[in-house]
């Protein structure tokens, strides 16, 4: 499997949204990413022994976990002709 060299950049696109459903209640789409994660990804997720996380990936959760494996630099950007995605910046640190 191919792996990102050191000071490489991931790029990942998920659904913008916050972390706590109040947060999210005035989003008229909330609703349906609710439905999508629980029914779908939350799902797909446990059965490919992943961590099953849960409802709506919100971006402090996709912060800390990124950092948490190793990326720094994160940025947030919009999603190019796509509302409700943002596109999450990171970058492998060069090895010491």
């Amino acid at each position: 499997m191919p792996r990102l060299r050191d000071d490489g950049y991931f790029f990942m696109k998920e659904p913008h949204a916050a972390d706590t459903l109040e947060d999210n209640a005035m989003n008229p789409m909330a609703p349906v990413q609710y439905a999508l994660s629980t029914l779908h990804c939350m799902t797909v997720s446990l059965a490919h022994d992943g961590a099953g996380i849960g409802t709506v990936f919100g971006e402090g959760l996709a912060r800390r976990l990124l950092a948490d494996a190793g990326f720094v630099d994160i940025q947030v950007h919009p999603a190019p002709g796509d509302p409700m995605d943002a596109i999450y910046v990171s970058r492998k640190p060069a090895s010491s």
